[in-house]
């Protein structure tokens, strides 16, 4: 796969270690939005898209994030120690709570570089438009065709066509309703 686009959307708080918001686009096709780039105390790093753990409530099975005090559903206590179990294997020193988990991310080192140098590439190209009089940040959180099926130079016939229902999986075909 090809990081085909990268649109950056700077934040306004200067004091803020999170510098901006990314939304990547593989192969013109695929989209990996809310790509953090963040000043660690290493440098710019992204950190990717990420989703809060949680277990479950002994006493009715609901979901609840692993610092919730009372379950979301029945308001049961829940055991304020119950979070320790989630721990991040760590070579250095002792392990770290692990309270979220990765949507999307690179599967290896290399790729991580890959994306971070295009990533960091176009940051530093927004941060001197910014400069720029008149200069307006990209709004990222809009729909997809508001700006990826509508870019300047850009056909519609671009787009990735549907497959013609023959040509459909079966599941497609199933659950859409077509005749087999």
């Amino acid at each position: 796969m090809e990081l085909t686009e990268v649109r950056i959307s700077l934040c306004e708080n200067r004091g803020s270690r999170l510098k901006a918001f990314c939304s990547l686009t593989f192969d013109d096709t695929f989209v990996i939005r809310d790509v953090k780039l963040i000043d660690g105390n290493d440098g710019l790093f992204l950190a990717m898209p990420s989703r809060k753990l949680s277990d479950h409530c002994a006493g009715c099975g609901e979901k609840n994030h692993l610092r919730a005090r009372f379950c979301n559903n029945c308001g049961r206590k829940l055991d304020p120690e119950r979070h320790q179990q989630h721990r991040n294997g760590n070579t250095h020193g002792p392990a770290r709570l692990k309270l979220h988990a990765d949507i999307a991310h690179p599967i290896n080192a290399r790729c991580r570089k890959q994306i971070e140098v295009r990533v960091l590439d176009e940051y530093v190209r927004e941060v001197e438009r910014s400069k720029q009089p008149g200069y307006v940040a990209q709004n990222l959180d809009c729909d997809d065709y508001d700006f990826y099926d509508d870019r300047p130079g850009r056909s519609t016939s671009d787009a990735m066509p549907f497959k013609a229902e023959a040509e459909a999986p079966m599941a497609y075909r199933a659950y859409h309703g077509a005749a087999h």
